[in-house]
C-alpha cells in the first residue's frame, strides 16, 4: 500500500517504550505525528534517549487523552489518515485485575471504533506474542499456531487475547486493521516495566539477578526495540488487512541469553540455577504482600510461570511479507549494554555536578 507522506499519523501510547522508538523513526522519515498519552513523560537526569527532543520536533504534536475516554480519542484522531495503537496496560500486577481488561480490551475498542467512525485508511494494532500461547517443547512456531492451553498465566495475557479477538471481529466489519505481535522486547529506552528486559540485563550485569529459573532451559524470542518499531512501519506499509505478524528476533534460553551477555562483556558471571518451586513461592509472597501493603511486586506467580514454558517463534512471515530484517541477538545485546553503560556514566556526571 502506497502511503500518503503528507498525512498525519496518530499514535496512542506515544510515550511508551516501543511508542517512543516508533515516533522517533517516523519523524526521521519525514512524517507528521500526533502522539496521544495521558501526560508528558517525566524523565530522571542522565537519561539517554530523552523524548523531550520529540516533543519539540516541528512535525510532532502532543495531545492529552486516554484510550478509555472515547471523546478524547476522537478529538486526537480527527484529521489523521493512519493510526498506530500501542497503548496498553502491560504491567505484572494490578490490585484490581479488571484494569487489564479496561485498558487492553475496552480502551482498544474505543480506538478502533473511533478509527472506523472517522474513516481512517489503515490501523496497526500492537498486540503481543503471548496471545498465541506457549509453544510445544522442541518446536518453533508461527502465526498459524493454535493455543495448546485454554488457561492463561497472567491477566495481561488473557486481556490481550480477548482484545485481539475483538479486533479481528472489527476487520469483518470493514476496519482496515493489521496486527503485530512483538515478542520479548529489549533495548535502549525508558527503564520502565515496558522495558523489563533491559532492567533484567542491567541487574544481571550488576550481579543482582543471576537466577536461572527452571535452570534456564526454557526458551523465549527476543526482539530489539528499534527492529520492532521499524516492523510497525513495515506493517503499515506492506501488511495485509486482517493478518497478524510476529515481530521479534532470535530464540534463546535464559541460560543462552545470560551467556551471550557474558560474551558481549568479555566476562563470565556466576549463575544460580533454581528449580521452579522457589521462584513461584517468592512470587506468591510478593503478590500477597502487594495486596496488603500496596508495594508493587517485582515478580508474580504468573510472571514466573511464563518463564517455565517455551515461547519459540519464527518471524519468517514478517520477513517475507513485510521486509522485516531484525539484527542478531548478540548485536542487540551489545548495543543495549553500551547504552546502559552510557546511561550509568551520565547519571554519575549529573550527581557530580548537582
Amino acid at each position: 500500500m502506497a502511503l500518503d507522506k503528507t498525512a498525519t499519523i496518530f499514535i496512542t501510547g506515544a510515550t511508551g517504550f516501543i511508542g517512543t522508538s516508533l515516533t522517533r523513526i517516523l519523524l526521521a522519515d519525514g512524517w507528521r505525528v500526533r502522539g496521544m498519552s495521558r501526560s508528558k513523560p517525566k524523565l530522571p537526569p542522565g537519561y539517554e534517549g530523552d523524548v523531550r527532543d520529540l516533543w519539540e520536533h516541528p512535525n510532532f504534536e502532543y495531545v492529552a487523552g486516554d484510550v478509555n475516554d472515547y471523546d478524547s480519542v476522537v478529538r486526537g484522531m480527527t484529521g489523521c489518515k493512519y493510526v498506530f495503537t500501542l497503548a496498553g496496560y502491560a504491567r505484572n500486577y494490578a490490585r484490581d485485575p479488571q484494569v487489564f481488561f479496561k485498558v487492553n480490551v475496552d480502551g482498544m475498542q474505543n480506538v478502533l471504533n473511533a478509527a472506523k467512525k472517522l474513516g481512517v485508511e489503515r490501523v496497526v494494532l500492537t498486540s503481543t506474542i503471548v496471545t498465541f500461547g506457549p509453544t510445544p517443547k522442541g518446536q518453533t512456531c508461527d502465526e498459524t499456531l493454535e493455543r495448546i492451553t485454554n488457561s492463561y498465566f497472567t491477566e495481561y495475557e488473557e486481556s490481550k487475547t480477548v482484545g485481539e479477538k475483538a479486533a479481528l471481529q472489527m476487520v469483518k466489519k470493514g476496519l482496515p486493521l493489521v496486527i503485530v505481535n512483538p515478542t520479548r522486547v529489549y533495548g535502549p529506552g525508558q527503564l520502565s516495566e515496558g522495558n523489563a528486559m533491559a532492567a533484567l540485563i542491567r541487574d544481571y550485569r550488576r550481579g543482582l539477578a543471576p537466577f536461572l529459573i527452571n535452570y534456564g532451559v526454557n526458551y523465549g524470542n527476543y526482539g530489539y526495540v528499534e527492529d520492532i518499531a521499524r516492523g510497525h512501519v513495515l506493517a503499515m506499509e506492506n501488511g495485509q488487512i486482517g493478518e497478524r505478524y510476529i515481530l521479534g528476533g532470535d530464540n534463546a534460553s535464559l541460560l543462552q541469553l545470560f551467556q551471550t551477555i557474558d560474551k558481549v562483556d568479555g566476562k563470565k558471571r556466576w549463575k544460580l540455577p533454581l528449580y521452579k518451586f522457589l521462584p513461584l513461592l517468592v512470587g506468591h509472597v510478593l503478590k500477597i504482600w502487594a495486596g496488603l501493603t500496596g508495594v508493587y511486586p517485582r515478580i508474580t506467580p504468573g510472571w514466573v510461570k511464563t518463564f517455565l514454558v517455551d515461547w519459540k517463534y519464527s518471524c519468517d512471515k514478517a520477513r517475507k511479507e513485510l521486509g522485516y530484517d531484525p539484527i542478531p541477538l548478540e548485536e542487540g545485546l551489545r548495543r543495549t549494554c553500551e547504552w546502559l553503560d552510557r546511561t550509568d556514566e551520565r547519571k554519575k556526571n549529573v550527581k557530580k555536578t548537582a
